[in-house]
């Protein structure tokens, strides 16, 4: 007899409740992202010339265009979104799971996770995306074990989650609220009748991030804050990789 386990459970409510979400609603999604936010713009602006990294979760690729001088490995879990992102030369866009990917480790000089991890449907496979993000970037040495080496450094990941506080947007959630919720995304269709406009409404799994969860996860999957922060009902992070011993 097949056990069914929870991570299975958990893999079929995601496959219901974001991927397949997103696959129906891909091209009206894309038209409606096309603005980077400022922090996400700041990290990626000031990345040294020539760096390689990752957008995990990438969606229609808008950041891939923010700074020419870098190049990035765009992925995703919906088909129509990695094919939308795959016409932002010269970049890369595949199709993959943020459980799964498909790049080697300790290789990459920075990452980006933006509105990702909070799909995820169990603290685990939360701690678990965010740990598959870290594993990808170059370690960083002690600088006492290499002080005139800049490779030290390492790479680094910024993350971003949807917030639990956000009482003063239009959603109105706040501290006490549940935490795990479903977020409609209404897309307008054409009907039978040429005068007429009918919708449809799809429903999309979220996990609303309290503050400090972020920071929390980021240390149960093995990484170091650098900085964090609150904007426009986002927690963000950025994190690096513990340091290796030379």
């Amino acid at each position: 007899m097949t056990t069914i386990t929870a991570d299975q459970n958990a893999h079929e409510y995601e496959k219901e409740h974001v991927h397949e979400v997103y696959e129906q609603i891909a091209s009206h999604f894309s038209s409606t992202r096309y603005k980077p936010w400022p922090i996400v713009q700041r990290f990626l602006q000031e990345l040294p010339t020539g760096s390689i990294g990752l957008d995990v979760g990438c969606g229609n690729g808008k950041y891939l265009t923010v700074n020419p001088n870098v190049f990035i490995l765009a992925s995703d879990r919906s088909e129509s979104l990695v094919r939308i992102a795959s016409q932002h030369r010269p970049h890369s866009s595949v199709i993959a799971d943020n459980l799964s990917l498909p790049h080697p480790f300790s290789l990459f000089d920075f990452a980006i996770s933006i509105a990702v991890v909070h799909h995820l449907s169990s603290h685990l496979r939360r701690v678990q995306a965010i740990a598959a993000v870290l594993e990808s970037l170059r370690p960083a040495l002690r600088p006492e074990q290499s002080p005139a080496n800049p490779e030290h450094v390492g790479g680094k990941a910024l993350i971003y989650v949807w917030a639990l506080e956000q009482k003063t947007s239009r959603r109105g959630w706040d501290e006490g609220d549940n935490q795990d919720v479903m977020v409609p995304w209404v897309m307008k269709t054409e009907s039978t009748q040429l005068s007429n406009e009918n919708s449809l409404t799809f429903h999309r799994y979220y996990h609303l991030y309290r503050h400090g969860e972020l920071e929390q996860d980021i240390i149960e999957a093995g990484g170091h804050v650098v900085e964090s922060g609150y904007e426009k009902d986002n927690w963000w992070a950025i994190a690096v990789p513990k340091c290796i011993e030379a």
